[in-house]
């Protein structure tokens, strides 16, 4: 008792004397702002003085988008002042970073559909998918896994560099059943691709073979959407409808790419698939990316749409079509 009584009085006598005081702050005020840049705590400071220390801007997005012509071809020689961007309908505070991109590594997930449906197809779709990550994955560089689906989904092999164990997983998978694509896409992303499993900047994407006709998913279209969107992964479509004719399936691939900036494939004969899978290799390295801080941005959670448009009017810009904020 006379401790505390000797320490108190030592404190007023301090204070008392205009003498500074020490402590450690365990919480920012409410005035300070809610985003700040990754150096804005530590400008004119001692690091070990830092109350907090923002790594990573929640503000910051980041979109890959390809341009073509009205050729379909990819055009590869433009800079940001020949796209605008809109973000929730309004122009971003701020542009961080405008590149080409080529080189990013790759996260890429395989999905085929093994139900009954697909039959007559499917020995010709594994050997036009072997032959796709032969030529796409680089080794020590890119990875993917392989899921088949059918009224459940099942990864036959998870994620790797080789080539081999990939192709071996192609070929363990069996067809017959029904068709649950939208659980297939939700799990894969959710599971394998969410953009919080990677601490550095990757390229994700989907490569769906099926005939879109989902027949037994838990979860609804616009929910698999949205998760892709989450994950920020780009989905590629090959429809194994070889009817030539546009069914429901086909408008629901159609309708996946679209969201996420990717883009679906409706091949009729064989050899078309290889030339479906041949494009996305070649799309997959032809694609621009832009960083930029959104104007009006609060970390609620909330859909935010993208718009990027080309200023020359033979250009046509794919993109996703948007993101959700992250809650803070």
């Amino acid at each position: 008792m006379n401790y505390t009584k000797w320490l108190l009085g030592l404190v007023i006598a301090a204070v008392m004397a205009g003498l500074p005081l020490q402590a450690q702050t365990p919480f920012v005020a409410a005035t300070a702002p809610a985003l700040a840049s990754p150096d804005a705590s530590t400008t004119g400071t001692d690091p070990s003085d830092t109350i907090l220390t923002i790594k990573k801007r929640v503000d910051e997005v980041n979109v890959l988008f390809i341009a073509t012509d009205h050729h379909g071809k990819f055009v590869r020689n433009l800079t940001q002042g020949d796209f605008t961007i809109l973000d929730d309908h309004k122009p971003p505070q701020a542009i961080v970073n405008f590149r080409r991109e080529t080189d990013l590594p790759i996260e890429l997930g395989l999905l085929v559909d093994t139900s009954g449906s697909v039959h007559s197809r499917f020995d010709f779709e594994q050997e036009a998918a072997v032959s796709f990550l032969q030529h796409t994955l680089r080794v020590n560089f890119d990875k993917a896994f392989v899921m088949g689906f059918s009224s459940h989904s099942l990864v036959t092999q998870d994620f790797t560099d080789s080539v081999r164990l990939l192709e071996t997983g192609v070929r363990n998978l069996h067809n017959g059943g029904g068709t649950a694509l939208y659980d297939a896409i939700y799990r894969a992303c959710r599971e394998k691709l969410s953009k919080d499993r990677s601490d550095h900047p990757v390229r994700r994407a989907i490569i769906v073979v099926s005939d879109g006709e989902d027949n037994q998913s838990e979860v609804s279209r616009a929910v698999a959407i949205e998760m892709a969107q989450r994950a920020e992964v780009i989905v590629y479509a090959i429809s194994t409808d070889d009817s030539g004719l546009i069914l429901r399936g086909d408008k629901a691939l159609q309708q996946l790419a679209d969201a996420t900036g990717g883009r679906a494939f409706f091949p009729f004969k064989m050899k078309d698939i290889k030339n479906s899978f041949a494009a996305i290799e070649d799309e997959l390295r032809s694609q621009y990316v832009v960083s930029y801080r959104p104007a009006d941005f609060d970390a609620d959670g909330r859909y935010r749409s993208i718009e990027i448009t080309a200023l020359k009017k033979d250009l046509q810009v794919r993109a996703r079509k948007g993101y959700y904020a992250p809650r803070q």
